[in-house]
C-alpha cells in the first residue's frame, strides 16, 4: 500500500510549487491511475514520493518511508522517462547489470527477457530500440527484483493499443498477486478503463479521488448541467416524460439544486421546464473528460429502456461495454459503469530498483 501525505515541491521564484499538498492512497491489490495533462505535476510527485527531489510531505510505501527500507529494490520498481543506460549496452547486458546491481541472479534476466517478450532482441543496443520495446525493457527494469509495489510514469504513452493492451495486463496481473500499482496518465479513458481507482491532478492540487466506475459514470459522458431551485421536480418531469417517450436518458442529482442529465439537449430540457413553469437558473453543455473539477460521487438511474424492455446503461450511449454495478440516489437508482481490464497476458515477476527504470 501506497500513502502519499502532504506532498509539497519547493517554491519556483515568482511562481506556485509543482505540487501543492497532495495526498491520497493506491491500496495493495488495486491499479491506481494519477491522471492529469501536461504540468499538473504527475510527474513530480512520483519524484518526491521516490526521493529523487526535495520537498515537504511524506510517501509510506507498506507503512514505511523509501529511506527507511533495507532493500528498496525489493520493494518498489519503477518506470520514470526511458530506460537510462549507454546507447551501445545491449538488452541482455542491461539487465545483468542491474541483476548484480540489485543482488539478482543473473538468471532472472533471462527470465524476464521471455516475459516481455525481448528474447528475439536480447543483443540489441539500447540505442536502437523503438519506443514501444523501450517501455517493455523498462517494465523488464521495474519487475527485476520482484517488488510489491510499482510506480510507473506514463507507461503506455506512445504505444500502439495493442501494445498498450498487453502492458496494462501484466499491470493488472501484478495487481490480482496482491501487489500495488501506481501509474500516470493524460488520457481519462484509459485511467477509467484499466484502473481501479482515479487520482485527478490539476495545477499541482488533487481535484478529485473516485473508485473507476464512478469516473467513467461522472466524467466521461456529454451531459446537460442544470441548475434550478426545484431541481427535484425538474428531475422527475424529465425520468417521467423519458420513460412514457421511450427515450433512453439518465438524471443525475449532483446537489440540492443541481442536475446532469445524460442522453438529452439544452433545448429539450429548457423545453420541459418552460413546459411545467419550472425555474432554472443554469443550462449547459458539459463533457466529462479530464475530471479537472471536483463532484459529489452523484448517483443514478437510467430513465428508461429500449424498445424491447431492457434498461439500457449510459456506458452503452456512448459505445463502452462494460459490467453494471447498483446505485441508489434520491432521484433514481441505477446499473453504473464500470471499467474492465483486458486480460492480462503473461507475467513474470520481479522488480527494478528505483529509479532504475
Amino acid at each position: 500500500m501506497i500513502q502519499v501525505l502532504g506532498l509539497s515541491s519547493r517554491p519556483r521564484k515568482d511562481l506556485p510549487p509543482a505540487v501543492d499538498d497532495v495526498s491520497f492512497e493506491a491500496c495493495a491489490g488495486r491499479v491506481t491511475a494519477l491522471l492529469g495533462t501536461p504540468g499538473a505535476g504527475r510527474t513530480t510527485v512520483l519524484r518526491l514520493m521516490l526521493e529523487l527531489e526535495p520537498g515537504l510531505g511524506v510517501t509510506h510505501f507498506k507503512g514505511r518511508p523509501l529511506h527507511e527500507i533495507p532493500q528498496p529494490a525489493r520493494e518498489v520498481g519503477t518506470l520514470l522517462g526511458d530506460v537510462p543506460g549507454h546507447p551501445a549496452r545491449t538488452v541482455r547486458g542491461h539487465l545483468r547489470m542491474l541483476c548484480a546491481a540489485t543482488g539478482v541472479p543473473v538468471r532472472r534476466a533471462d527470465e524476464l527477457l521471455e516475459g516481455v517478450g525481448l528474447v528475439s532482441l536480447r543483443e540489441e543496443r539500447l540505442g536502437s530500440l523503438s519506443h514501444g520495446l523501450d517501455r517493455r525493457l523498462g517494465l523488464a527494469c521495474a519487475l527485476l527484483a520482484d517488488p510489491h509495489t510499482l510506480v510507473l510514469d506514463e507507461p503506455a504513452a506512445g504505444l500502439s493499443a495493442r501494445e498498450a493492451r498487453w502492458l496494462h495486463g501484466v499491470l493488472r496481473a501484478h495487481a490480482e498477486r496482491g501487489g500495488t500499482v501506481l501509474f500516470t496518465t493524460g488520457d481519462s479513458k484509459e485511467a477509467a478503463h484499466h484502473a481501479d481507482r482515479v487520482v485527478a491532478m490539476n495545477e499541482g492540487k488533487v481535484l478529485a479521488d473516485l473508485a473507476a466506475a464512478d469516473f467513467a459514470r461522472t466524467r466521461l459522458r456529454p451531459r446537460v448541467a442544470v441548475r434550478s431551485p426545484h431541481a427535484a421536480r425538474l428531475a422527475a418531469l424529465l425520468t417521467k416524460e423519458a420513460r412514457t417517450e421511450r427515450r433512453s436518458l439518465e438524471v443525475v442529482r449532483e446537489e440540492a439544486n443541481r442536475l446532469s442529465v445524460y442522453g438529452s439537449t439544452c433545448a429539450d430540457v429548457g423545453e420541459a421546464a418552460f413546459r411545467h413553469g419550472i425555474l432554472v437558473h443554469q443550462l449547459a453543455d458539459e463533457v466529462g473528460d479530464t475530471g479537472c473539477a471536483p463532484e459529489p460521487e452523484a448517483r443514478s438511474e437510467p430513465a428508461l429502456s429500449r424498445a424491447d424492455g431492457t434498461r439500457r446503461s449510459g456506458s452503452e450511449r456512448t459505445g463502452a461495454v462494460r459490467p453494471r454495478t447498483e446505485a441508489r440516489s434520491a432521484v433514481t437508482e441505477s446499473a453504473q459503469a464500470r471499467p474492465t481490464a483486458p486480460a492480462p497476458a503473461t507475467r513474470t515477476p520481479g522488480a527494478g530498483a528505483p529509479g532504475a527504470g
